[in-house]
């Protein structure tokens, strides 16, 4: 069975992306379509805040892009040594919060620990901070997108932990998103599932999906990699057939696998 990723490749310059090695592990043919472009914003003030570690009490990321702002910024030779030399020691003294897989690696590549992969969203990653952090103390650096969830900003508030959110990319629709889709439809067919990603991809690609699908939407099993996705699409009026338990390809495969394979009801998976 046919599955549409609604992603971009994790690592354009290595091998198969994990999530169609997953979920080719229960014969389930995968393809990946970029939904999102991303512009970078404010680098220099950016730099300029992880260049005063003291000023702040750790680091939080909710966001893979929001690590490639950091790595663009420390492209250049001068401030990748600072970093290298004593701004990464010095944040590593400090905690370093992050939701997922993916952007606790990230982290890691940049040379810093990260704590609360775990969490697997947001609101679960607020409380993991909530419970370590006390009120009043320094506040956390958080580089974020234009379109970021206010929901951890919210809880940090109404504990009095002090969060300072800097914008640091803005998301709008990938240019060849139309062609893209209307591509795959009409050689690969209707797919068995579409996976969106993004609150984001739900704007951009819903949509075009069911206009592509016509009278066949129905045969379509529409799952998400996580709660705010599916609250997206729920919102939209879709039925969520699945969601990841955590935003990884494994925990995904299994979902779908569940999801295609089973009759269990809606959501159950």
């Amino acid at each position: 069975m046919k599955v549409l990723l609604l992603k971009e490749p994790k690592d354009k310059d290595s091998g198969s992306d994990p999530y169609i090695k997953e979920l080719g592990s229960y014969s389930l043919e995968a393809t990946l379509i970029p939904v999102l472009s991303f512009e970078f914003t404010s680098l220099d003030s950016l730099y300029d805040k992880l260049s005063h570690p003291e000023c702040y009490g750790g680091l939080v990321f909710t966001s893979p892009r929001a690590l490639e702002a950091i790595k663009i910024c420390l492209k250049e030779k001068n401030k990748k040594e600072a970093w290298s030399k004593s701004l990464k020691q010095m944040w590593n003294i400090k905690p370093t919060y992050v939701v997922g897989k993916a952007t606790a690696s990230l982290v890691e590549e940049i040379g810093l620990i990260p704590q609360g992969e775990k969490a697997g969203n947001a609101e679960k990653l607020a409380e993991y901070i909530c419970s370590r952090e006390k009120p009043n103390s320094s506040a956390l650096l958080f580089p974020c997108g234009a379109l970021k969830r206010e929901v951890l900003p919210t809880v940090l508030r109404e504990k009095g932990i002090p969060l300072e959110s800097l914008t640091v990319y803005q998301t709008s629709q990938h240019p060849d998103l139309q062609e893209s889709l209307s591509s795959y439809f009409s050689q690969q067919g209707i797919p068995a599932s579409v996976v969106f990603f993004s609150p984001s991809g739900v704007k951009f690609c819903l949509q075009h999906i069911q206009k592509l699908s016509g009278d066949l939407i129905n045969q379509v099993k529409f799952a998400a990699i996580g709660p705010s996705t599916a609250e997206a699409l729920r919102g939209a009026g879709v039925a969520v057939s699945c969601t990841a338990g955590s935003p990884t390809a494994q925990e995904l495969a299994a979902a779908l696998h569940a999801a295609l394979h089973t009759a269990l009801q809606p959501q159950s998976c």
